[in-house]
């Protein structure tokens, strides 16, 4: 382990819900750096030593917090799994949230979470979400909060919040990413046999009414376009691959994606750059060619559009630290 490796409490609150406790555990206690070290240590923190936990309200057991509040009181990050929204966190709880905002701690909530950040008064006047079920409620208690019901998870450099479950687990591939690089994100994901995380502004599964029988999957056509995303990819040829018309293409991809086709070839053009610029010694313009940008120009605009950085500072900040 590093001489100081990023410090993750996770808090174990009454009504917790036991994935969203060991899921940030798992995931971050699972990350490497290159070197084989590990890049964070992780502390489960309760008011009690014991409390009860929900598999999502479903029936109780019992976890143990083997350290109490005060270890979470140096956290780099502080982490607040999905709780059982009808109890109101203990002032205790909150007071060491507040705290961690004001010495610039990062602050996550997974699911239900936020609801603990909201009592709190973190989230007033910024964007969260939450489980979409929840969604409604959370606004409604907090109208100082703008509650967004779509995205897995949203956040800057210290407050994220996510969605349910599976967005937990995007999220903190993703607070990985930002820490320390694609290469150990994905040494984290494969460590749990998990896809690279999904982009925060991916929609939630929200249920929508089923589509016909015949309309298919689009999984090889996404496939194909990853791997022939540095090519110029057009809207009739992607539709051409999928055997369906420009408009059957356009609908499909938005139910199954959430997003459109142009979108999310721009996403994954955006990815294949960051990871060249963390892999290689690629000049900056065979980054562009190679990642579909066509241009050093085309690929500054969409890295300082989306990451607010350059292609330069970004590999700057991520090469693999050895």
């Amino acid at each position: 382990m590093p001489a100081d490796p990023h410090l993750v409490a996770v808090l174990a609150l009454d009504g917790v819900v036991g994935f969203d406790l060991s899921m940030p555990c798992q995931v971050f206690g699972t990350a490497r750096l290159p070197d084989g070290a590990y890049p964070y240590q992780v502390r489960v923190c309760g008011v009690s030593p014991s409390v009860n936990a929900t598999a999502g309200g479903v029936g109780y057991y019992r976890i143990e917090a083997p350290n109490g509040l005060d270890g979470a009181e140096d956290a780099d990050t502080v982490v607040v799994p999905g709780v059982t929204v009808t109890r109101r966190a203990p002032d205790a709880v909150l007071d060491l949230l507040r705290e961690a905002a004001a010495r610039k701690a990062r602050i996550v909530s997974i699911c239900t979470g936020a609801f603990v950040l909201a009592e709190a008064g973190l989230l007033s006047g910024r964007q969260a979400t939450t489980h979409w079920r929840a969604a409604g409620e959370l606004a409604r208690r907090h109208p100082d909060v703008r509650v967004d019901p779509k995205p897995l998870y949203v956040g800057d450099g210290r407050l994220f919040t996510s969605a349910g479950v599976a967005a937990g687990l995007d999220l903190c591939l993703h607070l990985i990413h930002r820490d320390f690089g694609a290469a150990v994100a994905a040494s984290a994901a494969r460590a749990t046999v998990m896809a690279p995380s999904r982009d925060g502004d991916q929609a939630q599964f929200i249920p929508q009414p089923p589509a016909p029988a015949a309309s298919g999957s689009l999984a090889a056509t996404l496939a194909w376009m990853r791997e022939h995303a540095a090519e110029p990819l057009t809207l009739a040829g992607i539709a051409r691959h999928a055997s369906l018309s420009v408009r059957t293409l356009t609908r499909r991809f938005q139910e199954q994606t959430g997003t459109t086709p142009a979108a999310w070839l721009a996403r994954e053009r955006l990815l294949l750059a960051r990871h060249l610029l963390e892999t290689t010694d690629l000049p900056i313009p065979a980054v562009a060619d190679r990642s579909g940008h066509g241009s050093a120009g085309a690929l500054r605009a969409h890295f300082a559009r989306e990451l607010h950085t350059s292609p330069h500072r970004y590999r700057q900040s991520f090469r693999p630290r050895t």
